[in-house]
């Protein structure tokens, strides 16, 4: 006979929990997903930026030591870092992502998170722009971060129609103007409600002050030291978990995703 008081809730279970609430100890949800891209600049690429005595730097990718790859080899999915340290959105449209093929079919994701803005706004000043830079052909879309975000959303829609899409605010810097910080999220909000199967991960409001003793922990001169990255995959890693439970219907079918399989024809069957 069944015993009815079994615990099978492996996961918390609140409505009202808010996001970072609980950090995943173990397999997270996030490893419902067998493919996962992680689109970004030099904090997905595991960089590490070091300073001579003449205070000059010099700058390393080291793509094992990204937040993505922590996430992939603890919950055992198959990940790629197409990212690098000064990416821009531009860049990566204008020519990044053809030069690395990233837009190969054989690398199509069952999902995207894209942590892509940083260098954009405050290293190359392109204008933030609005949700109503995405027209219905992404090519004419305007030349504005929000242009260009749209169009690498849209590419890889084109690649992998049914995937699911994440995409991370700013973190909260106190010394950054946080009226651009407010800013970016509510675009990254609008871009969750314009294209579907997207959410944002929004580690500005509910992840950690990044203050100078924060940095004193997890960063290394201008970039994260190896535990930051570690900090940084727990989190974005509970934080899909999080988007996951609370919406659970939207990811049942997520082992269908570039299956071959139509799970609307099996539905008929």
């Amino acid at each position: 006979m069944a015993n009815a008081d079994f615990n099978t809730k492996l996961f918390p279970d609140n409505e009202n929990e808010k996001p970072l609430e609980y950090l995943v100890k173990g397999y997270s949800l996030t490893s419902i997903f067998r493919k996962v891209a992680f689109i970004g600049d030099s904090l997905s690429s595991g960089e590490f930026q070091l300073t001579d005595s003449k205070g000059e730097s010099s700058y390393y990718d080291m793509f094992e030591y990204s937040w993505g790859q922590y996430i992939a080899r603890k919950n055992g999915i198959e990940a790629y870092n197409f990212s690098r340290g000064g990416m821009t959105t531009k860049w990566y449209m204008d020519s990044f992502a053809d030069e690395m093929n990233f837009w190969d079919p054989e690398k199509a994701c069952q999902a995207y998170v894209i942590a892509l803005g940083v260098n954009d706004i405050y290293n190359q000043h392109i204008p933030l722009g609005s949700i109503g830079d995405i027209k219905p052909d992404y090519h004419d879309n305007a030349q504005t971060f929000a242009g260009y975000y749209g169009m690498i959303i849209s590419r890889y829609k084109e690649i992998s129609p049914d995937a699911k899409f994440f995409f991370i605010t700013f973190p909260d810097e106190p010394n950054r103007d946080q009226k651009t910080i407010a800013e970016f999220s509510d675009l990254l909000n609008d871009f969750a409600e314009h294209f579907d199967n997207s959410y944002v991960i929004d580690i500005g409001k509910y992840g950690p002050l990044y203050d100078s003793e924060f940095k004193a922990k997890y960063f290394l001169n201008g970039h994260m030291n190896p535990a930051g990255y570690i900090f940084t995959a727990n989190m974005i890693d509970s934080y899909i978990d999080y988007i996951i439970r609370h919406n659970s219907a939207d990811f049942n079918k997520v082992g269908f995703i570039n299956s071959g399989i139509d799970h609307e024809e099996l539905k008929r069957l």
